[in-house]
C-alpha cells in the first residue's frame, strides 16, 4: 500500500502564482501612483523667493484705510494749500534702527528625489526678530534670528524630522545671521526701484557658525524696507547630516532663503 499523493496539481499552482504576481504588481502600481500623487498634486512647495515676492511683501504691509472717509477727503473739507511733509523714511531719510515685521519670511529649500521623481522641500517662518541699522545708503548692522521650531513645510512628517534629528531644535533653538561688513547700496531705492548689493556676514545653523557672502536686493515702499536674498548651504559645513530618509533622497546642500520687511523701530 502506498502513501496518498498530496502534491498540488500544476494548474492550481500556476493559477495561485499568477494571482500572487498580479497582487505584487498592483501593490507596486499603487505605491508609484501614491508617489506621483504626492509629487505633482499634494506636494505644494512654493516657488523660490524672488523680486516679485519682495514687492508683494512690502505692499502687503501697507495698512488699508479704516473707512471710506479715511480713504478719500471729504468734499466739504477745505483743500490744503501745502503738501504734507513726507513720512519719516518715505522721503529718503532711512537713518536709524529698523525691526522685522511679520510680513517677513525665512526658511529653507532642498531638492528631493522620491523614487526617481524630483520634488522640492520648502519650509518657512515669519517669526523673525532682529535689527537693521541704516546710515545714509549703508546698512551697518543686520542681526536676524528665527526660531527653528516655527519653520514649517507642507508635511508634518518632514517638520518633525527637521526640528528633531536634523536641526536638534531642543539644543539649538535658533538660526541667526549677523553682518560682519557694512553693505553699501549706493542709493536709496524709490518707487518700484530695486537695488542689489553684496552682503558678507556669519550664518549660524545647529550651533555652527560659518562666513557667508551673497547678493541681496533692497526696495522701499511707504517708509518700509524690504530685503531679498538666498544663501547656499552645504549641510556638512554646519554639522548637519544629509536629511535623506526612507525612499526620499536629497543632495548634500540646499538654500536658506528670505524676504525681510523692516519697519522703523519704536
Amino acid at each position: 500500500m502506498t502513501d496518498a499523493d498530496t502534491s498540488v496539481p500544476d494548474a492550481p499552482r500556476r493559477s495561485r502564482l499568477k494571482w500572487i504576481l498580479i497582487g505584487a504588481v498592483g501593490v507596486v502600481a499603487l505605491l508609484f501612483g501614491a508617489i506621483l500623487l504626492y509629487a505633482f498634486v499634494l506636494n505644494d512647495s512654493p516657488d523660490e523667493l524672488d523680486v516679485d515676492d519682495l514687492s508683494d511683501a512690502l505692499v502687503a504691509t501697507v495698512p488699508a484705510p479704516d473707512t471710506v472717509a479715511d480713504a478719500a477727503p471729504s468734499s466739504t473739507a477745505p483743500a490744503s494749500t501745502t503738501a504734507d511733509p513726507p513720512e519719516d523714511g518715505a522721503g529718503g531719510d532711512f537713518d536709524g534702527d529698523w525691526t522685522p515685521t511679520d510680513a517677513s519670511e525665512f526658511g529653507y529649500r532642498i531638492d528631493e528625489v522620491l523614487e526617481g521623481i524630483s520634488t522640492t522641500a520648502v519650509g518657512r517662518s515669519n517669526e523673525i526678530s532682529g535689527l537693521l541699522t541704516i546710515d545714509g545708503t549703508t546698512a551697518t548692522v543686520v542681526d536676524v534670528e528665527v526660531q527653528i521650531d516655527s519653520i514649517t513645510s507642507d508635511s508634518a512628517l518632514r517638520d518633525g524630522r527637521f526640528v528633531g534629528s536634523i536641526m536638534n531644535a531642543d539644543e539649538f533653538p535658533t538660526a541667526t545671521f549677523q553682518l560682519t561688513e557694512p553693505i553699501d547700496f549706493g542709493s536709496i531705492p524709490t518707487g518700484d526701484e530695486q537695488v542689489t548689493a553684496t552682503a558678507t556676514g556669519e550664518l549660524t545653523l545647529r550651533g555652527v557658525t560659518n562666513p557667508v557672502t551673497f547678493e541681496v536686493t533692497a526696495q522701499t515702499t511707504d517708509g518700509r524696507i524690504g530685503v531679498l536674498g538666498s544663501i547656499p548651504v552645504v549641510f556638512a559645513d554646519y554639522g548637519i547630516d544629509n536629511p535623506s530618509f526612507g525612499q526620499v533622497r536629497t543632495e548634500d546642500d540646499g538654500l536658506v532663503e528670505f524676504v525681510l520687511v523692516f519697519e522703523r523701530a519704536a
